[in-house]
């Protein structure tokens, strides 16, 4: 129907300008997805999907400070290949009653993460001091296998669901010691490219996305993020947050009661 195609192309450009200012993006999508009819299986492959663009224009744009960390960058590279192949998988794993029932507990998990988010980027920032000379040196990073561990996890979750998974990575990327929060925002989108990009890749194989309407939302969200962003910032980020929880805790409140 013509009204889906629009609900789907705004909420996908919604969906790209949010990312650009906010983070949760998949919080507009997925609904809109539901909204449409669309299977929550096929609904949460389709989004990934449609969204992996714009995380490859958000990696471009920080490819100088992505450089600066190519001594770590492989480990968690392969971490987030690692963790999104083993969520995709668990995923597809999953019966798709079981996945209904889920459903409503990862919408409010990622909505709470998003509530979380300006408290724990404000933290992040205050242990960054903002960056300067040698504040992003790889030589103060602290892998440890705790860290580690704590990346795959969110990887997993990542190719599993995915909504909120950037503010926990600048979290864990704040532990390892690294200062410089354009270098953790660089790293953290390198890493949800990684994780996004193996599990719509194994959705594409197993048949779960739903073309048409991937490549309506992929354009509306490319247009999103690079013009959409103004708009967002106009409104104030703090209405665009607001605006993401509520349909954030409306979609969960539906989902439960369904």
């Amino acid at each position: 129907m013509p009204y889906h195609s629009l609900l789907l192309f705004f909420a996908a450009m919604a969906a790209g300008a949010v990312n650009s200012v906010a983070g949760g993006g998949t919080l507009l999508t997925f609904p809109a997805l539901l909204a449409t009819g669309q299977a929550a299986l096929i609904a949460n492959a389709t989004s990934t999907v449609a969204l992996c663009p714009g995380s490859a224009s958000s990696w471009w744009g920080y490819r100088r400070e992505i450089a600066k960390s190519r001594h770590v960058l492989l480990p968690i590279l392969a971490l987030g290949v690692a963790g999104g192949l083993a969520g995709s998988y668990l995923l597809l794993a999953t019966p798709t009653r079981i996945f209904d029932r889920v459903i409503p507990y990862l919408v409010l998990t990622a909505t709470c993460l998003f509530v979380a988010q300006e408290p724990i980027s404000g933290w992040v920032r205050q242990r960054s001091g903002g960056p300067g000379p040698g504040s992003g040196d790889v030589a103060e990073l602290r892998v440890t296998p705790a860290l580690m561990a704590a990346i795959f996890c969110t990887a997993v979750y990542g190719g599993y669901f995915g909504a909120g998974i950037g503010i926990v990575t600048l979290a864990v990327l704040s532990f390892m010691g690294l200062r410089d929060i354009h270098q953790m925002n660089g790293l953290k989108n390198v890493y949800a490219l990684a994780t996004n990009s193996v599990a719509a890749a194994l959705f594409i194989s197993k048949g779960l996305v739903n073309w048409e309407v991937a490549l309506l939302m992929a354009a509306g969200a490319v247009f999103g993020g690079y013009a959409g962003a103004g708009i967002a910032r106009r409104i104030g980020q703090k209405n665009v947050r607001r605006f993401v929880i509520g349909i954030g805790f409306i979609l969960t409140a539906s989902l439960f009661l369904r």
